[in-house]
C-alpha cells in the first residue's frame, strides 16, 4: 500500500507538472503571439506613416465626381513620350533673352525675379526642381514672402545682398535669421518660411536660386494681406496689426508691385 501510495502521489507530482509545463507553454506562445501582433502593428504604423498623400503641385485641386469634367490634376498632363522633343527640356523659348541678360529693375521694389519652372520648361514637369534669377538695383528688395511648396537655395553671383527668414510661432516664436552674403555666397530659405532678399548697395547685385518644387508658388506678404482681391475686411486687419482703421485703408489703396516674372 505504501508502495501504491508512493507511486500515485508521484504520478499526481508528474502530472502537475505536466499541467504547469503546458501552461507555461501556452503562456511563451501567447506572449510570442503578442509579440508578433506588436511588430506588425509598429510596421503597419510606419507604412502608414511614409504612404502619405503627394506634396500639392499647385494651391488646390477640388475633387470632382464626374471625370469627363476634370481639367487640372496635380502638377500637369503628360505628354506622349515619344513627341517629346529637346526643346520641351530647354530655356530660353524663342523671342526671350537668357538669364545671362540682366533684367530691367527700374520698378518700385528695385527688383526682378526671372522664374524658370514647369511654365517655362514643360519638361520639369514630375522633377521637382525649379530656377530663378533675381536681379536688384540699387537698394533693390525682394520683398518679405513664402514658397508654399519649396525650400530655396540661393547663390549670390554679384554684389551684397542682406537676407533673412522667420521662423514659425513654436517656441520660442518668430526668430529672425539674417546673413550678408557676398559673390560665392549660398544661403537657405526651408520651405514655407516667410524670408527676403535686400540690396544694400548703390551697386547692382545677382542671385540665383534652385527650388525643390517644379511649381514653388509665391505668396508676397504686403501684396497678399493688402492687395488681395476682394480685399480682406478692413475689421480683420485692424484688429489683426492693432492699428488705426484708416492705416488699413490706406495701406489696401496703394499699388503693390509684382516683381515676378
Amino acid at each position: 500500500m505504501t508502495i501504491n501510495k508512493s507511486f500515485y502521489h508521484a504520478k499526481s507530482i508528474s502530472s502537475q507538472q505536466a499541467i504547469l509545463q503546458r501552461k507555461g507553454n501556452l503562456l511563451h506562445i501567447k506572449m510570442a503571439n503578442h509579440f508578433l501582433a506588436t511588430i506588425v502593428l509598429v510596421a503597419l504604423a510606419s507604412s502608414f506613416a511614409y504612404a502619405s498623400d503627394p506634396s500639392p503641385l499647385q494651391d488646390f485641386c477640388v475633387a470632382i465626381n464626374d471625370p469627363k469634367a476634370a481639367v487640372f490634376v496635380n502638377g500637369k498632363f503628360c505628354k506622349d513620350p515619344k513627341l517629346a522633343t529637346a526643346d520641351d527640356f530647354f530655356f530660353p523659348p524663342p523671342n526671350m533673352p537668357g538669364l545671362n541678360i540682366p533684367r530691367n529693375t527700374s520698378n518700385p521694389l528695385g527688383s526682378v525675379v526671372t522664374a524658370v519652372n514647369v511654365e517655362q520648361i514643360p519638361g520639369l514637369n514630375t522633377l521637382g526642381i525649379s530656377l530663378a534669377r533675381i536681379d536688384f538695383g540699387s537698394y533693390g528688395l525682394n520683398p518679405p514672402h513664402t514658397h508654399p511648396r519649396a525650400t530655396e537655395i540661393l547663390v549670390v553671383l554679384e554684389g551684397t545682398l542682406y537676407v533673412g527668414f522667420v521662423t514659425s510661432n513654436l517656441n520660442p516664436g518668430n526668430r529672425l535669421f539674417t546673413k550678408v552674403l557676398h559673390a560665392g555666397d549660398v544661403f537657405v530659405f526651408p520651405q514655407g518660411l516667410i524670408h527676403f532678399q535686400f540690396n544694400p548697395e548703390k551697386t547692382n547685385a545677382i542671385a540665383f536660386a534652385g527650388l525643390s518644387s517644379q511649381n514653388p508658388g509665391v505668396i508676397t506678404i504686403a501684396n497678399a494681406v493688402f492687395g488681395s482681391t476682394p480685399p480682406i475686411s478692413v475689421d480683420v486687419l485692424t484688429k489683426a496689426f492693432q492699428v488705426d482703421k484708416n492705416v488699413v485703408e490706406y495701406l489696401q489703396k496703394q499699388f503693390w508691385w509684382d516683381n515676378n516674372n
